[in-house]
């Protein structure tokens, strides 16, 4: 008999419930909807810690329209523009 491997389930950031924690698993560098290098963004965001295997927590969401997002990561409390937060993928837990 063959078992089937799990394959961990990912989203991206901006889509993470609030109250709700995960792993960084992978940053994107490139958006759509950016005007900024996605490189230079990407960069700016693992300077602040969302690098592969930090833990985050998403704290809350802005009203209206759900911005900003405040997500702590580590011992840093940030407020991420939802595309930023979109670059960001994460495995719940």
């Amino acid at each position: 008999m063959t078992s089937a491997r799990q394959v961990p389930h990912t989203i991206t950031l901006d889509t993470l419930a609030i109250g709700k924690s995960g792993t960084v698993t992978l940053l994107t560098p490139h958006h759509q909807h950016m005007k900024e290098s996605g490189v230079d963004l990407s960069r700016r965001l693992m300077e602040l810690g969302f690098v592969p295997g930090e833990r985050i927590r998403m704290l809350k969401r802005g009203m209206p329209g759900g911005e900003p997002l405040a997500v702590k990561v580590g011992n840093s409390t940030f407020a991420l523009r939802r595309f930023e937060a979109a670059l960001i993928s994460v495995q719940p837990d």
